[in-house]
């Protein structure tokens, strides 16, 4: 049996011309989640990121001394080119930058991606359900005991609706609850993948340490 630990990358650089780096508060969650998992003796056999800078950089920051492998599956859907896309290509700037804005359109786009539309997109909400199978596939194949995967609130929310055979819409929900940094835990083996934990941040369960917690 293999316990798959997935954790969602730190905080990113919201607004700023390159959203895919690590904000100082994102590199802060990173190093307090390894901590905190060494200080549990939790330490990986097997370390999985996506190919976005992000995911690799919160790895870097747990400071586990395991090589990490990539496997795109992992990545998150691209919701810029979601939004512009149902936008007509463009989408309004306080969509983009507006934290309220931004989520209350991406919310909308995801449901109408789930049914077929969003026909511009460079992916279909088929092909993303393909890629993340395939990646808990490749993570869930393997001789180790623990292995730990960074990846993004998307993501994670598709695997644990999949895995728990919800309707599409409550994946939504549960990706706009997912934290920076929260851990997600699958028990995968004899055929057998299920969910054990689901958003956990021991990391942050004292008063300071709660400040550094994020959702975006």
């Amino acid at each position: 049996m293999a316990e798959i630990l997935v954790v969602r990358h730190g905080q990113a650089s919201f607004g700023a011309d390159n959203y895919d780096e690590l904000s100082e508060k994102g590199r802060n969650q990173g190093r307090l989640l390894g901590d905190t998992l060494r200080a549990m003796g939790w330490t990986p056999d097997r370390a999985i990121t996506g190919s976005l800078a992000r995911q690799k950089q919160t790895l870097q920051e747990m400071g586990f001394d395991v090589p990490p492998e990539e496997h795109a599956g992992w990545n998150e859907y691209d919701f810029h080119d979601l939004l512009h896309s149902r936008f007509g290509g463009q989408a309004p700037s306080e969509v983009i930058q507006d934290r309220k804005t931004h989520f209350r359109a991406l919310r909308e786009t995801l449901a109408e991606w789930q049914q077929g539309g969003v026909s511009g997109a460079s992916e279909s909400w088929a092909e993303f359900i393909a890629r993340v199978e395939a990646a808990r596939q490749h993570a869930a194949e393997t001789e180790a005991e623990r292995v730990l995967v960074v990846s993004s609130g998307g993501v994670i929310a598709r695997l644990v609706a999949a895995t728990l055979q919800v309707p599409d819409s409550q994946m939504i929900a549960l990706n706009l609850q997912v934290k920076n940094t929260s851990l997600t835990r699958f028990i995968s083996g004899r055929g057998k993948f299920f969910l054990h934990e689901f958003n956990s941040v021991p990391h942050f369960h004292d008063s300071d340490r709660a400040k550094l917690m994020s959702y975006s």
